[in-house]
């Protein structure tokens, strides 16, 4: 069960839902479930920023689609909370918010199916 401060409210709930409809946004998350480690370490990275997740120029090529589609993309994940961003440099690292999918999963079953 869930407690009455980590309960999800409506507008949460809705913009997950939402950021969930996404196929795209699906297929990143999926990626990021995976736990790989960064495909990319480029050496223009700052010392002492090791990335930690996935870059950008990974769902391009994985997903076949254009740098501007999946920040566009990972910015709606990351208004849902749904992925969290280490910026090291000027490269965008992603790795999936489980604490966030966690709560949002119990949360359907606690409204819907109890």
């Amino acid at each position: 069960m869930l407690h009455t401060e980590s309960r999800l409210k409506d507008a949460e709930m809705l913009a997950i839902s939402r950021a969930l409809s996404d196929p795209v946004r699906l297929q990143m998350l999926r990626l990021l479930a995976q736990r790989r480690p960064a495909c990319c370490e480029p050496a223009s990275l700052p010392p002492g920023c090791p990335p930690e997740g996935i870059c950008v120029c990974e769902f391009v090529e994985q997903l076949d689609i254009i740098q501007s589609r999946a920040s566009y993309h990972l910015k709606v994940l990351r208004e849902a909370k749904l992925v969290q961003e280490q910026v090291c440099g000027r490269w965008n690292f992603y790795r999936l918010n489980r604490i966030t999918l966690q709560r949002y999963l119990a949360a359907l079953q606690q409204e819907l199916l109890s």
